[in-house]
């Protein structure tokens, strides 16, 4: 006999029927009398073991629609090749982000925000750079066919960028993205690093790349740079983990 409480035993049963396709994506549960009368419980069991599958973000409850199971959005594979197509001649506007959707220029669109800033403790490290320096910092949330996809908080040093079109918010979005935008200035970026990480979203990612409950976010923090110096650093680009894998290759 299983000796765990009834509601972890029912989310159990549900879970298994939901990835069996029993209720499919989109489709909608019993309702919790009906759960409750199937498994002889009340509906405050029923209410917990429906809390457990919200948090693991396999279903959703929406106002007078009943309890549904969540319809996940395609997976995107993006690998680290992915930015050759921002350094080679384009024939067409294209970023690394259009690619990884796989849409069009008129498909895409880019909320931004610009400002001045000084370098904390974290952003100096990552720069080399010390406490203190005036940074662009760009806060940008990228759309594919008008869904919310990713959030990248890009920053790059002032005395680099001061009075270029890279500084000018009009310009976004640029075909080529960062790495174009850094040929441009004549520093094309010669080696890209990457750290990632996973973590549950802030309420602001939340509602901005509209998460369902339980959802995490991966994180990448990303830094570019020309030669020896850098260039620019992302802290962080901010993508939802059921809507990506990242793939890597080592060549040995």
């Amino acid at each position: 006999m299983d000796g765990r409480p009834a509601y972890l035993r029912i989310a159990d049963e549900l879970r298994e029927h939901i990835r069996a396709g029993v209720y499919p994506a989109g489709g909608r549960l019993p309702t919790m009398a009906t759960l409750a009368a199937t498994h002889g419980v009340s509906d405050i069991v029923i209410r917990h073991a429906i809390s457990v599958l919200r948090g693991e973000g396999l279903i959703e409850t929406r106002r007078g629609g009943g309890t549904v199971v969540r319809v996940h959005p395609p997976v995107r594979r993006v690998a680290m090749d992915r930015y050759r197509l921002e350094t080679r001649p384009l024939v067409a506007p294209a970023t690394s982000f259009t690619q990884d959707q796989r849409i069009t220029w008129k498909e895409y669109r880019l909320d931004k925000v610009y400002a001045k800033v000084r370098a904390d403790g974290e952003l100096a490290s990552l720069f080399d750079l010390p406490p203190g320096t005036p940074l662009l910092r760009r806060h940008f949330v990228f759309y594919a066919r008008g869904d919310p996809q990713q959030i990248s908080i890009n920053y790059l040093p002032w005395d680099f960028v001061a009075g270029t079109p890279v500084a000018d918010p009009g310009r976004e979005p640029w075909p080529g993205g960062t790495p174009a935008q850094l040929a441009y200035l004549g520093h094309p970026a010669t080696r890209v690093e990457e750290a990632v990480r996973s973590r549950m979203p802030t309420p602001e990612e939340t509602e901005t790349l509209r998460l369902a409950a339980g959802v995490p976010v991966l994180t990448i923090t990303r830094r570019m740079l020309s030669g020896e110096r850098v260039l620019e650093v992302c802290r962080d680009i901010v993508i939802p983990a059921d809507r990506v894998v990242l793939d890597y290759a080592i060549d040995l």
